[in-house]
């Protein structure tokens, strides 16, 4: 019947197995894709960007990539003195000797007990600060900056900023220099004038005769930057202009220091005892000798005796300052935090689209009857408006084996290997075609949904027919009462007694 007329369409027949494979690795190829792209993003950022804490970060003696040793050497060659100090405190008392630049290429190694006394420096001597943190910046009131904004990696810049020129002579006719990694901006209630340079990479505060520099990049005093764009130039101009430099050197984060009484004429403050630095050796001077941490003054750079007395302005200490804010902040940049609150914005519209029925869908009767026929063209073309080619197929194999099982004397919950095998065996089918049309991937186009539909209605016809196609009904009994008439013979003449 045409039942037996529906043809098996080819596309049924193939195995489902590779067409999941091939939807797995659409979604998993681009994924694996972008992940792979981020991770060496991120690795190859973290391996070219040093950290302050590595050994031998921008040490005069350090001939490896982030050493600075190639800086050294220009320095001597143009005549300046060149004083190593693995110590803070002694590296203060030696700035405070005579006109010196204090370089400090690792702030965040300082200890917040020692930080305070960079307040106390002389005029003579110009302070250099490399890309220090907040909490220096904070602690430090000779420059009262923030951070602005940090980039992913140092920018070549000009000496001008905002339009103006750098105030600093010995850097106003430099070209481009690697310094625009981390931007500075005046912090809020500052009332020193601080001064820009270099696209805000550079921010000084003028003293007389010397100032203090906060340089936003270490890469222009690097041994592996020094030589791109106007780098040499300008780390020789800022650290050379006094003639002699006290380069802090520290391997590692500083041990608290030891504080003395202020008695004898000594300061209040004075280097770790039996001679030691805060690092585990001796301070050592490269240049003229001079490291070995006499001091330049009767005042100590701290000027404090604990941390309960008073500045020299009548202002409370340190102890009586405020707490700085959470440096988790500051930890990342400001596009991280971005994205993590566009991501939770996004989890939360997602979760509220998929929350949008409150409560469970509320069972009610219909005002009028519906016929089935009715019922099931609604569904339908609402089906095929929402484009649930996957949800239509699920609702008629499910019919379809509503009707297969009791025929084929299974149970509902029957496993599908047994119930295509057994209705392959009615059939006569291929099993796996069988099992591949009853529990197959879901149709991608309309086409594979009709062709899926005709199959499974050849299924059901040929297992469990319906009553239309079942054996031709028995006649009805005769009714009572007299015979009906016998129809003429056709060769036999009206009027024929035989």
């Amino acid at each position: 019947m045409s039942a037996q007329a529906i043809a098996v369409p080819p596309a049924a027949r193939t195995d489902a197995a590779p067409r999941r494979r091939r939807r797995r690795h659409r979604l998993l190829i681009p994924l694996g894709l972008a992940a792979l792209l981020l991770t060496t993003t991120l690795i190859t950022h973290a391996v070219d960007q040093p950290d302050p804490g590595d050994q031998g970060f921008l040490s005069p003696v350090a001939t490896g990539d982030d050493g600075g040793s190639r800086l050294a050497d220009a320095l001597r060659e143009r005549g300046v003195t060149v004083q190593r100090e693995t110590d803070t405190l002694r590296a203060l008392l030696a700035a405070r000797s005579g006109a010196a630049t204090l370089f400090v290429p690792a702030p965040a190694l300082l200890h917040p007990d020692t930080v305070g006394a960079l307040d106390s420096l002389p005029s003579a001597t110009r302070l250099v600060l490399v890309d220090p943190p907040r909490r220096v910046l904070e602690t430090v009131r000779l420059l009262p900056v923030e951070p602005a904004g940090r980039r992913w990696a140092a920018q070549a810049v000009g000496p001008d900023a905002r339009g103006l020129p750098c105030p600093l002579p010995e850097l106003r006719d430099l070209g481009r220099a690697a310094v625009g990694l981390q931007r500075y901006a005046v912090a809020s209630g500052a009332s020193a004038p601080v001064r820009f340079c270099f696209a805000d990479g550079l921010a000084l505060l003028t003293r007389v005769p010397e100032s203090t520099v906060a340089v936003g990049a270490s890469d222009p005093f690097r041994n592996d930057r020094i030589d791109e764009w106007d780098n040499r130039a300008f780390a020789t101009a800022l650290l050379g202009g006094t003639g002699r430099v006290v380069w802090l050197d520290l391997d590692g984060p500083e041990p608290p220091p030891v504080f003395g009484d202020g008695s004898s004429g000594s300061p209040a403050w004075s280097p770790t005892p039996g001679g030691s630095t805060g690092n585990g050796g001796p301070g050592t001077g490269t240049g003229d000798g001079t490291g070995d941490g006499r001091p330049g003054g009767p005042a100590g750079p701290g000027g404090e005796s604990d941390d309960d007395s008073e500045d020299a302005d009548g202002s409370t200490s340190r102890a009586d300052r405020p707490d700085p804010p959470n440096p988790l902040w500051s930890a990342f940049p400001g596009w991280l935090w971005a994205l993590l609150a566009q991501l939770a914005v996004a989890a939360l519209l997602a979760a509220l689209w998929r929350a949008r029925r409150l409560g469970p869908p509320a069972v009610e009767p219909l005002p009028v009857t519906v016929r089935s026929a009715e019922t099931v063209l609604g569904r339908a073309r609402l089906y095929e408006k929402a484009g649930a080619r996957g949800a239509a197929a699920r609702t008629l194999r499910a019919a379809a084996l509503d009707r297969l099982t009791p025929r084929l004397h299974l149970p509902p919950a029957a496993p599908p290997a047994d119930v295509a095998a057994a209705v392959a065996a009615r059939t006569g089918d291929d099993p796996r075609w069988t099992d591949g049309v009853l529990h197959g991937v879901e149709p991608e186009t309309d086409q594979e949904l009709l062709d899926l539909a005709r199959a499974l209605d050849r299924l059901t016809r040929a297992v469990a027919p319906p009553p239309a196609d079942g054996p031709p009904p028995a006649a009805p009994p005769p009714a009572e009462g007299p015979p009906p008439p016998a129809a003429p013979h056709p060769h036999r003449a009206e009027g024929d007694p035989r």
